[in-house]
C-alpha cells in the first residue's frame, strides 16, 4: 500500500513539473522577440554560459557535488548527456531562428508534432501501450500534419525540426539514469566550451558582443541563464516519473500558448490549411486526453479496497 502511495505521489509531482514547464517554455517567445537584435547562436551561447553559475548554485545547494562528479566520471551517462546537450541545443537554435522571423505558429506546431514522434518512439522502444482510442488521436493529428505538406512546406519543415529534435532529447533524458539536476549541468558543462568560442568570436567582429551594446540587453542575456536551466530541471525531473506517451501530450501547453502568442499578439496569418492542420490537432488531443482520464478512473476503482 504504501509503496502504491509513493507511486502516485511521484507521478502527481511529475505531472506538477511537467505542467510547469510547459507553461514556462509557452511564453518564451515573448522573451526571445526582445532579444530579437542578437543573433541566434550568440544567443543560445549566452544561455549556456549564464546558465552554468545557476546549475552550480543548485548542486551546491542540494550537496550533490558527489553525484555530479560521478556522473561525470561514467562515460555511458557522459556520451548520452553529450548527445542529450546537442539535441537541445540544435532546438533551441531553431526556436529562436523562428521565433524573430515571425514564425511563431511554425514553433506552435511543432510542438504539437512532437507528441506523434513520442508515441512513436514509445512504443517501439519503451513497448509502451496505446489504446485503440489513443491511437485514433494520433492518426487524427498525423492527418492535420499531413495538411500543411501541400502549400506550407516551409512552416512544415520548421515544425518538424522541432518536433523531431526535442521528442528525441526527451528519449535521450528518459533512459538516462541520471537525476535532473546532475543532467542539466552535465549538459551545460559539455556545451559550454563551444560556447565560449562562439561569444568570443563575436566580441572579435566588427559588430562586437551583443552583451555590451545596452544594459537592458545585457540583463535580458543574464536571465537567460535562469530561463534555461530552470525548465530543463523540471523537465528532467517529470520526465524520470511519467510515461513519455504521457509527458508528450501534456507539452500540449507549450504550443496551445504559443498559438495564441503567434496569432493574436502578433498577428501571424491563419490559411485553411492551418486552420485545419490546428484543429485536428486539438480534437486528437481531446480525444487522447478523455482515454487517459477513462483509463485512470477504471485504475482508480480497481485498486479501490473493497
Amino acid at each position: 500500500m504504501a509503496r502504491t502511495m509513493t507511486s502516485a505521489a511521484s507521478r502527481q509531482n511529475g505531472a506538477v513539473a511537467a505542467i510547469a514547464t510547459y507553461t514556462f517554455w509557452g511564453v518564451m517567445p515573448i522573451y526571445f522577440k526582445l532579444l530579437g537584435s542578437v543573433p541566434a547562436p550568440e544567443l543560445l551561447a549566452w544561455r549556456i554560459i549564464w546558465s552554468m553559475p545557476v546549475c552550480l548554485l543548485i548542486v551546491a545547494s542540494q550537496r550533490g557535488g558527489a553525484g555530479l562528479i560521478a556522473t561525470l566520471a561514467n562515460r555511458t551517462l557522459l556520451l548520452r548527456l553529450t548527445t542529450s546537450a546537442l539535441l537541445t541545443g540544435a532546438n533551441s537554435l531553431i526556436f529562436f531562428i523562428a521565433v524573430v522571423t515571425g514564425h511563431v505558429l511554425a514553433t506552435s506546431l511543432g510542438y504539437y508534432i512532437m507528441p506523434l514522434v513520442n508515441v512513436l518512439i514509445g512504443t517501439v522502444f519503451l513497448h509502451e501501450k496505446l489504446s485503440k482510442t489513443q491511437w485514433s488521436a494520433v492518426a487524427l493529428a498525423a492527418t492535420g500534419i499531413a495538411l500543411l505538406a501541400f502549400g506550407e512546406i516551409d512552416m512544415l519543415l520548421v515544425s518538424l525540426a522541432l518536433g523531431v529534435t526535442y521528442a528525441l532529447y526527451g528519449f535521450v533524458r528518459k533512459v538516462t539514469p541520471v537525476g535532473a539536476v546532475e543532467g542539466v549541468t552535465v549538459e551545460t558543462m559539455v556545451s559550454l566550451v563551444p560556447a565560449l568560442a562562439v561569444v568570443g568570436w563575436y566580441a572579435s567582429a566588427g559588430s562586437g558582443s551583443s552583451i555590451a551594446m545596452s544594459w537592458q540587453l545585457t540583463g535580458l542575456l543574464m536571465i537567460g541563464g535562469l530561463f534555461t536551466a530552470i525548465p530543463l530541471l523540471l523537465f528532467g525531473y517529470a520526465a524520470r516519473r511519467l510515461t513519455l506517451s504521457a509527458m508528450g501530450f501534456a507539452q500540449f501547453i507549450t504550443p496551445s500558448i504559443g498559438f495564441l502568442l503567434g496569432h493574436f499578439l502578433y498577428g501571424e496569418p491563419l490559411d485553411a490549411a492551418r486552420t485545419g492542420c490546428f484543429v485536428l490537432i486539438w480534437t486528437a488531443l481531446a480525444l487522447f486526453s478523455w482515454d487517459m482520464f477513462q483509463q485512470a478512473r477504471m485504475n482508480s476503482h480497481t485498486k479501490s479496497p473493497a
